[in-house]
């Protein structure tokens, strides 16, 4: 046999021999994409919040079928997921590509996927403005870069966050799961109503001055001065005038939401339009 017919039946088991090895290969299942904990995102790593932590956080924001939860860094899902379990229609921000199509096939695993769906977006550019709820589990220093926009929300929007503050901004309620190792701390926060300025109150003028959901100021009424300090709820307003408690009845204690008939002071700028 010559040198040249053993050269061609070489090129031809060999070419035979890839064809075989394609084809076996392409016959295997392709392998599903497995995160790791402590992976790199564009803004934070990507650290599972516990399940029972997922489900303080809706808890807390008193999570219901006709609430629109959104989850900011949605990760592999799971809390968008259990919302919609629970029958809220929920959304998913997340960066990475892999995460939004693991998310995906876990809501059609879960029979959800009609109630949970996914974007692959940047949490900076996206609008979260239709949310009745959000959800984070983001660094401290994204939280406060988002925190002029949630400020802008609706009030009343309700928003959770796994662990991590706003600085100044103090939640309105914190919460530990009780048995939980890692990551067990929620924060509440409600999205409170612009009402710096002066209203004008049967009781009298109130001019308030506001820092996040706190409210101090005065109450005239003639040549009486009361000073005020009270809190925000959403749009609803409640403060404790002079010596008068706020668990007590007295006609010292207020409260009213930002919809009811109350007169601006036309001295004064207006009131923004989320009161």
């Amino acid at each position: 046999m010559t040198k040249l017919n053993l050269f061609k039946k070489f090129v031809l088991a060999l070419s035979l021999s890839v064809a075989i090895a394609g084809g076996i290969a392409q016959a295997q299942p392709a392998k599903e994409y497995q995160p790791e904990v402590g992976q790199a995102g564009k803004d934070v790593v990507w650290v599972p919040t516990p399940q029972a932590l997922v489900d303080k956080m809706l808890d807390m924001a008193k999570v219901t079928p006709k609430d629109y939860v959104i989850d900011l860094g949605s990760g592999d899902g799971r809390t968008v997921i259990t919302a919609a379990k629970r029958g809220s229609k929920a959304l998913g921000i997340e960066y990475n590509p892999d995460m939004v199509e693991l998310s995906k096939s876990a809501a059609v695993k879960e029979g959800v996927s009609d109630k949970a769906s996914f974007v692959k977006a940047d949490l900076f550019e996206s609008d979260f403005s239709q949310a009745q709820v959000i959800t984070m589990f983001l660094l401290p220093s994204i939280n406060v870069k988002l925190r002029p926009k949630i400020l802008d929300l609706k009030p009343g929007t309700r928003i959770v966050s796994n662990s991590f503050d706003m600085e100044e901004w103090k939640p309105d309620e914190t919460a530990t799961v009780e048995g939980c190792n890692n990551w067990c701390t929620a924060h509440l926060w409600i999205v409170p109503a612009k009402v710096g300025g002066s209203w004008k109150l049967p009781q009298g003028e109130l001019t308030l001055k506001q820092t996040f959901q706190m409210i101090s100021g005065t109450l005239r009424n003639g040549n009486v001065v009361t000073a005020v300090t009270g809190k925000l709820n959403g749009d609803e307003i409640s403060f404790s005038a002079g010596e008068a408690r706020e668990e007590s009845t007295s006609a010292g204690v207020l409260t009213v939401r930002c919809s009811e008939a109350i007169e601006r002071n036309e001295a004064y700028e207006p009131f923004s339009a989320a009161c």
